[in-house]
């Protein structure tokens, strides 16, 4: 008969511990937390020492009857909830809840489901850490001051049913100051001037570096001329030829945000979908003779660091199977202890390296082979031997002219045989451009010389890896924060999702505008990461999560004063458009909702039609012959392209249709874009082509 109960958040944990740890052991999942502040009000007493009133969560009847029943059938109770702050806090409801002493040994916590690791917390159980439930309660509750406030006042000033949020307010702010960059963005012209050259039978480019000693940009067109005239009719010498090894190292293991960012270049994953594929795999899968087995070590995490048994069977895989030349002279470190860094936990990585991708991928669905791949390849790599470089630097006079080729090539790939770390465009880091073997005072032919203008671009928008890259670097959230908060802002309408990046919507940038007038602190970076300095103070047990508050609401509540007396109500007229209500013959009138503007029926409330604004792409619906393709946008304020007729016809497509059939089958072709530019490709055949547009950055 079992004597002791074991607590964990899901079903899939609790399978996976359950099997570890026999029959003398109860494991129930309580299915996240079960108490939490009410929605219906603030649920803090801010003038009693900020106390929350915590509620049970509603649904979670049964769940509570369960955990109370087995508990009277145990002499003991172990919380395995998550390795931070959140399951710390799961953990504490849950004693308070099932009346267990502040004293008692009752939590366990481990950085990976494996039956050692397992078997090992269970061996040293420690209390309640009240640092680390407090650092969580101060966050809920700096959050729920920001929301609850703040938002009240919104309604009332601007527009019913508008929030307002800390962290995310921070996000949206930096979407919004970048597009305010990208429109007063003014190009300038510059220009480039490419040899294309042959030596042998090796054909080759150089670009135009310098003239008259001088290196020098061009500017316009007559520059141009002019280097083009000094090179008439003259000789292309090879005047100089560096050659020189380099070394390049590998990336570290993966952290929660270097994970997100990388499955989001080379998975095309969003962070929530990162997030919960990393999740499964932490929990457990069940990958035939081995049973359920946790895959990689916790998720949420910020050290770069290795305990010594991973790296250990790293190094005899990574020996055994490249060979000894293929492990660096001394096991490679990563930790580099920061002002943000935490170090509770390692880095993210396999449980076992032995467990190679394709030895369980029939166990796996797609996204999780995918991302399990992604991680093991990423964590092999980080234990391999530098890659070696040879590097060639040509400088090719022509008068007085010099253009200049470079190339690399890999000598020795090290850990570049694993994985080579991807770009926010798209592809790797590292690519190899060949040059013919060369030493001065070789005479080259020329084929061509190719002028091309160009001209600057704006800062990119952010992508959902460019904005977790950018919160990470300011300091802003911390590793449980970042997908969360790339939901919250879609969710609430203050952005949307163009090609793959961030856009304010209307109703974004009128929030922004108001926070910025009299809610300043809140979305300066610097106090953002100040505040979440605190929380990791509080965590240490430096300081007391009551005076943060504290020095943080005397602040808020002037500010909520001011607002209140010099706010403007502002009234969002509606403008009224061309098209007539097809249900009362009334105009219709443009509204601004979470995803921006739709057309609402003038004779609200009497008459509630509303459709969307949609944009005619001038193609034929490829399904029904007869409607438009339009473009349209999710619930998340995506957008993708469907048929006018819809419902009675059901084309949509993520990618943007062109009016140009295919040459090959004659279906329809889309818009593909990429770092190299924009192509069409037919939705039918393998058939595509580079678009008129290409090469434009998208």
């Amino acid at each position: 008969m079992a004597d002791s109960l074991v607590i964990v958040e899901s079903p899939a944990k609790a399978k996976t511990i359950g099997k570890y740890l026999g029959n003398k052991f109860i494991v129930k999942a309580s299915m996240g937390h079960i108490r939490d502040l009410p929605k219906s009000q603030m649920g803090v007493e801010i003038k009693k020492n900020f106390e929350p009133k915590y509620i049970t969560i509603r649904g979670k009847g049964n769940v509570l009857k369960e955990l109370k029943d087995a508990r009277k059938k145990v002499k003991k109770v172990y919380l395995a909830a998550d390795p931070d702050r959140e399951g710390e806090a799961i953990a504490w409801h849950l004693a308070h809840y099932l009346e267990l002493g502040e004293d008692e040994a009752c939590r366990v916590v481990f950085n990976e489901i494996t039956k050692q690791a397992v078997k090992d917390a269970f061996k040293t159980p420690r209390k309640i850490n009240q640092d680390l439930v407090n650092a969580q309660q101060a966050r809920r509750i700096l959050d729920r001051l920001v929301g609850y406030k703040i938002s009240p006042l919104l309604w009332k000033k601007v527009k019913k049913g508008l929030s307002a949020g800390r962290v995310q307010s921070v996000a949206v702010k930096l979407i919004y100051d970048r597009e305010n960059e990208i429109k007063a963005f003014v190009p300038e012209e510059y220009w480039t001037i490419t040899a294309s050259l042959k030596a042998g039978q090796s054909s080759f480019e150089a670009k135009f570096y310098q003239a008259d000693g001088d290196k020098k940009e061009l500017h316009n067109e007559a520059e141009v001329q002019a280097v083009l005239k000094a090179i008439e009719g003259q000789t292309f010498i090879v005047r100089e030829v560096k050659e020189k090894e380099r070394l390049r190292n590998p990336s570290p293991p993966f952290i929660t945000s270097s994970m997100q960012q990388e499955a989001a270049r080379k998975l095309n994953f969003r962070a929530a979908k990162t997030m919960s594929v990393a999740q499964q795999l932490y929990e457990g899968i069940d990958i035939g003779s081995e049973g359920t087995v946790g895959l990689i070590t916790y998720m949420r995490t910020d050290s770069t660091r290795i305990s010594p048994v991973a790296q250990e069977e790293a190094k005899e895989y990574i020996t055994a199977k490249y060979g000894e030349a293929y492990y660096p002279e001394t096991p490679r470190s990563y930790l580099k202890k920061t002002a943000n860094a935490q170090d509770a936990h390692e880095a993210i990585r396999p449980s076992s390296v032995l467990r190679e991708p394709e030895q369980i991928k029939e166990y796996l669905s797609r996204d999780q082979y995918r991302l399990y791949k992604l991680i093991w390849e990423r964590f092999v790599a980080s234990q391999m031997a530098s890659a070696v470089m040879d590097t060639m630097t040509v400088d090719i006079v022509v008068g007085t002219t010099i253009f200049r080729a470079v190339g690399s090539k890999v000598k020795f790939p090290g850990f570049m045989k694993v994985y080579v770390e991807g770009t926010d465009d798209g592809g790797n880091t590292e690519e190899e451009k060949f040059l013919p073997p060369l030493k001065s005072g070789d005479k080259v032919k020329k084929e061509r010389i190719e002028p091309k203008q160009h001209f600057t671009q704006p800062p990119p928008r952010y992508t959902e890896a460019r904005l977790v890259r950018a919160l990470e670097e300011m300091g802003i959230g911390r590793p449980s924060t970042y997908a969360p908060t790339l939901e919250t802002i879609q969710k609430r309408g203050y952005v949307a999702i163009e090609d793959k990046k961030f856009v304010p919507t209307e109703l974004g940038e009128l929030v922004i505008e108001q926070m910025v007038e009299f809610f300043p602190e809140i979305l300066d970076v610097e106090f953002t990461a100040q505040m979440e300095e605190e929380l990791d103070h509080v965590e240490e047990g430096k300081e007391d999560w009551v005076k943060v508050l504290e020095q943080f609401y005397s602040s808020l509540e002037k500010r909520l004063e001011v607002a209140e007396e010099e706010m403007e109500k502002i009234e969002i007229q509606d403008e009224v458009s061309d098209e007539v209500c097809e249900k009362c013959g009334k105009h219709m009138v443009y509204k601004l909702g979470r995803f921006g503007k739709f057309l609402a029926c003038s004779g609200f409330p009497d008459c509630r039609n509303t459709k969307p604004i949609v944009k005619d792409t001038g193609v034929t619906c490829p399904t029904c012959k007869e409607g438009k393709v339009v473009e349209r946008r999710s619930k998340k304020g995506r957008v993708f392209y469907g048929c006018d007729q819809y419902p009675g016809c059901d084309f949509v497509s993520w990618d943007k249709p062109v009016s140009k059939a295919c040459p090959s089958c004659s279906s329809l072709m889309v818009e593909k874009r990429s770092k190299s530019g924009v192509n069409l490709q037919c939705t039918a055949c393998d058939y595509k082509e580079e678009a008129e547009e290409a090469n434009q950055e998208d």
